[in-house]
């Protein structure tokens, strides 16, 4: 099994390796889905993947965003140059990308990142058959399934276990894109999800906190072992924006834990430290069937209790502490959300340097204040975080050296895994002074900078002998630069060209309806098709009804009709049209749907009108052949989905968002999930523009705000 952690800059990437991973995830500067991290340029990236490899550390390169049309060519280059670097595998999003790269670079390694919304046996058989070498699964999906899918699946399996969690299924939220024109599925979330909002219902306000989607940060590490047990081949921390300290705090605690359970030993964990770094309240997640995610007090880092006051008045404020408090600590007054780093502490009038457990300290404060106190920053634990990330972890090798006269030096070296053998010059008899076995080992085991460290070098052959220190240094760089080419991996390039057999649609001027109340339908309505849900297709006779299927389904039902899909798992049936939430953004997404049987394909509600006429156009130039698309051109557009039901938190219904700036955002409920849609219309009246472009269908929406309160 594999520890995988996050690296957003070199800093990261050293502390990760430091704390035990045995693999990294990172990106570049292009096409990664942390586009805020600091990430790393290209020549950053050659280095990086040196840096791992010679600790035996895996590199996954995150190239997980929608791709669009003019930018393929720039994405497969950068896509090539990876590969000739010997990058391990590549994360990867966007379906018609998986597809080109499986194609053109057959041996390259890919891992279907949770932004492509891998959640079902289906999904993940899918992938497997494509060829991919792993599925990183939606972080909703809960341990039962994950059982499940292994016993079925041979594909890899990664899991997240520890870090931020978004409330809306990875890949499937288009709220910061909506409201802020930053994409999450373009690696530039606003984080919208951590921003305030109300929940109205009856237009009455029914939240006392405020930050009602944000959620706090997964840790399973208590119930690591169950993971191992069922299979799981990845464990993945989340945390490229995080500090190195967090990064490798976390490595070591989980790589403790794991090490643990494996060898049978009791798994023991302190977490007060990691806490100190980074917090937001630890929850298991749906994971582990956990309902209650969402830390509505606040967003970001918690802290940890560490007293709380007695009084405050006239600028200074008494503190009972439960927790010892240093100078250059940093503190947090939560009632009052007033925080600072502290410069004095004083005990009965007295200034002192530390606070203990039990004390009643007294510190300056300019606001008065009460409650608890939480200590956010604690200098004296990133002091010595500081003194450990620099250090650089060393490589255990042993070593033989045989010195007889008359013979040459010879010196044999393993890491336990790779073998390097090198020659010294013939041994001589000492004139003068003879070089002891000790001066010898003491010479040899001067490694400096490299990563290497003799835990045992035997020395045998004859004493009296003599051998310039020269000599020993020249053993020791050719023993270093064998072994660090050995451990430097190559993988083999091959290279192929692209194809795919599509089939050609007519071009047409056809209008479509997803309805959500029977008071929507029309009989006399000339649509094509007309969207519904379960309930209203069994309740409606209409030869152009289509059944509208979830965009999260953990179980698959069977079906023998015409359906609207929105997530990989059902490309299984074999009579479909492609939603929304299938995020196509260029032309060569659409081909692979198509040649998947997909008879009708929406486009993403991301692509502007420049980037449609592209994907289109491209699509003629390359296949010689017309697309089937649709494109919703009016309705309100789901902002997110997630299995988080804010709905059954409170016991109430037809409830809704409102945000800081009196948006109203409608909430649905459908199968126990919360759908959030953005609160303006859509409304693109040129229709004709459209139909000349090439898209064959538009589609309407129906008034979301009359299913709220009909259904």
């Amino acid at each position: 099994m594999e520890l995988l952690s996050p690296a957003g800059d070199f800093e990261n990437l050293k502390a990760a390796i430091l704390g035990g991973c045995d693999a990294v995830y990172l990106g570049g500067k292009l096409f990664g889905a942390r586009a805020f991290s600091n990430n790393f340029n290209n020549e950053e990236l050659i280095e990086a993947i040196k840096y791992a490899h010679l600790y035996g550390v895996k590199v996954y390169v995150t190239v997980n965003t929608l791709i669009y049309e003019n930018e393929v060519d720039k994405f497969m280059n950068y896509v090539e140059f990876l590969y000739k670097n010997n990058v391990d595998a590549l994360i990867i999003q966007d379906i018609g990308m998986m597809d080109l790269i499986r194609k053109t670079f057959p041996l390259l390694e890919l891992h279907a990142s949770t932004q492509m919304h891998i959640h079902n046996l289906e999904g993940v058989k899918l992938v497997e058959n494509l060829g991919l070498k792993r599925a990183v699964l939606a972080r909703e999906t809960p341990i039962e399934l994950i059982e499940e899918i292994k016993k079925n699946t041979d594909i890899e399996l990664e899991v997240f276990v520890h870090g931020a969690l978004c409330v809306s299924y990875s890949g499937q939220c288009l709220f910061s894109s909506l409201i802020g024109n930053r994409s999450g599925n373009r690696g530039s979330c606003a984080g919208s999800c951590r921003q305030k909002y109300n929940l109205l219902v009856n237009d009455k306000k029914v939240n006392k906190d405020e930050y009602l989607l944000s959620c706090k940060d997964l840790c399973t590490i208590e119930d690591i072992g169950k993971l191992i047990d069922i299979g799981v081949d990845s464990f993945k921390i989340e945390g490229r924006m995080k500090s190195p300290s967090y990064v490798y705090l976390v490595t070591k605690l989980y790589r403790e834990a794991i090490d643990s359970y494996v060898s049978g030993k009791e798994v023991k964990i302190d977490l007060t430290d990691l806490k100190k770094i980074f917090n937001r309240e630890y929850t298991k997640g749906f994971l582990f069937n956990e309902t209650n995610i969402v830390n509505e007090y606040r967003p970001n880092h918690l802290g940890v209790k560490i007293g709380k006051v007695i009084q405050s008045k006239n600028n200074y404020v008494d503190i009972l502490l439960t927790d010892e408090l240093n100078i250059n600590d940093g503190i947090r007054f939560i009632n009052d959300d007033v925080g600072f780093i502290v410069s004095e502490i004083f005990k009965n009038k007295k200034r002192i340097s530390k606070g203990n457990i039990g004390d009643t300290i007294t510190i300056y404060c300019k606001k008065n204040v009460s409650g608890n106190v939480v200590k956010t920053y604690d200098y004296l634990l990133n002091k010595r975080m500081d003194n450990i990330l620099k250090t650089n972890k060393k490589i255990k090798i042993k070593g033989k050296l045989e010195v007889y006269v008359n013979n040459k030096i010879k010196l044999e070296v393993t890491d336990g895994k790779n073998d390097v053998v090198v020659y010294g010059n013939i041994v001589s008899d000492a004139i003068n002074s003879p070089i002891s076995f000790d001066r010898i080992r003491e010479q040899l085991s001067k490694l400096g900078n490299t990563i290497y460290q003799f835990e045992e070098l035997n020395i045998v052959g004859d004493s009296n002998i003599f051998i310039s220190i020269k000599e020993l240094n020249d053993l020791k760089n050719s023993f270093v630069t064998l072994l660090n080419e050995k451990r430097l991996y190559k993988y083999p390039y091959v290279k192929k060209e692209y194809s795919i057999n599509l089939p050609d649609f007519p071009k047409e001027r056809n209008y479509n309806i997803l309805i959500n109340n029977i008071k929507d339908y029309d009989k006399k309505s000339n649509y094509k098709y007309i969207y519904m849900d379960e309930y209203l297709y069994n309740k409606i006779d209409d030869k152009r009804k289509v059944l509208r299927l979830d965009r999260v389904i953990e179980k698959h039902k069977e079906y023998d009709n015409l359906l609207l899909i929105g997530e990989l798992g059902s490309l299984m049936y074999k009579d479909v049209l492609t939603d929304f939430s299938f995020n196509i953004t260029n032309s060569y997404s659409v081909a692979f749907l198509h040649s998947n049987n997909v008879k009708q394909i929406c486009l993403s509600y991301e692509l502007t009108d420049t980037q449609i006429k592209n994907l289109i156009d491209a699509y003629h130039n390359r296949y010689q052949k017309h697309p089937n698309l649709e494109l919703v051109i009016y309705g309100n557009l789901e902002a997110m989905v997630s299995k988080y039901n804010i709905n059954k938190k409170y016991n109430v219904t037809n409830s809704i968002l409102e945000d800081r700036f009196k948006n109203k955002y409608p909430i649905v409920i459908r199968n126990d999930l919360m759908h959030i849609y953005d609160y303006k219309k859509r409304n693109l009246k040129d229709h004709n523009k459209y139909f000349d472009m090439g898209i064959n269908n538009l589609r309407y929406n129906k008034d979301i705000w009359k299913y709220i309160f009909f259904s």
